[in-house]
């Protein structure tokens, strides 16, 4: 909790943007929650606050982490306030049409059944593909840029994006094709919350794991930095190697997915 309050509280003074934009999302999240209780409205058998709240918590923590991120870049004043703003705005009409389409009681997703709901679906594509734009140009960044953190966390958040932007392929894959699973339609049994199919393959495994890349391996490197007293240069090495496990994971979840077969059969 320490180190979670010192990232609001830096986010909060280097990009209040993004922090407000964070709390936005939180609150979302809690109106969503209510909605779960006196709202019995579904779509695909799942209630139509599911969504939301799923978009709203996953987009808070990517909106937090880039704030805390973006003040790692040796970047100036300017092209910080640039990319900061262009983040939390795309993201926030990214929930904002999510949220409107489940108060409709429509999905928001692979929905083209009218005009209008094609337009709002174009728009959220259109949104996430600026914010894939910035993360490749984070990634060139990482690349050629000297961050203000150590060598193993710089390699961390390297590949951190990398998995990210995969992830973020996967997703392409889904609207691609219209439907998050593969082998069966989108209604059917499926996790808690997540609602991943137990019956079929469902990309949105490794869309998940994906997505959160960019917070898992960073946390870890910054954890292997601070409980093991070992060089620099073991532990690049070691968070190397647990990122490399990672992206298998990532990369078994999509081929399970691909050949049809779900994460977990009940």
């Amino acid at each position: 909790m320490k180190y979670l309050s010192e990232v609001f509280r830096i986010v909060k003074k280097e990009s209040p943007i993004l922090y407000w934009a964070v709390l936005i999302n939180f609150i979302t999240a809690i109106v969503c929650i209510t909605g779960l209780f006196i709202d019995d409205r579904t779509i695909a058998g799942i209630n139509v606050w599911v969504k939301p709240l799923k978009f709203s918590i996953s987009i808070a923590i990517y909106t937090l982490t880039v704030g805390y991120l973006t003040t790692l870049y040796p970047y100036s004043k300017r092209k910080k306030n640039i990319i900061n703003n262009i983040v939390s705005c795309t993201l926030l009409l990214e929930l904002a049409i999510i949220f409107y389409q489940a108060s409709r009681g429509v999905p928001s997703h692979y929905n083209e059944s009218t005009p209008f709901d094609a337009i709002l679906f174009l728009g959220m594509g259109f949104f996430i593909g600026i914010n894939v734009l910035i993360m490749l140009l984070f990634i060139f960044d990482t690349i050629r840029l000297k961050l203000d953190t150590t060598k193993s966390i710089q390699y961390a958040i390297l590949m951190g994006w990398l998995i990210l932007f995969f992830g973020s392929w996967v997703g392409g894959q889904m609207i691609t094709q219209m439907t998050h699973n593969i082998g069966s339609i989108d209604e059917g049994t499926g996790l808690p919350l997540v609602n991943w199919s137990t019956i079929s393959g469902d990309l949105r495994v490794a869309h998940f794991f994906g997505l959160h890349g960019i917070q898992i391996i960073p946390l870890f490197a910054l954890w292997v930095s601070k409980k093991w007293k070992v060089s620099n240069r073991n532990q690049i090495v070691t968070v190397l190697f647990f990122g490399l496990l990672y992206a298998t994971w990532i990369g078994f979840t999509f081929y399970q997915a691909k050949q049809g077969m779900p994460l977990l059969k009940l």
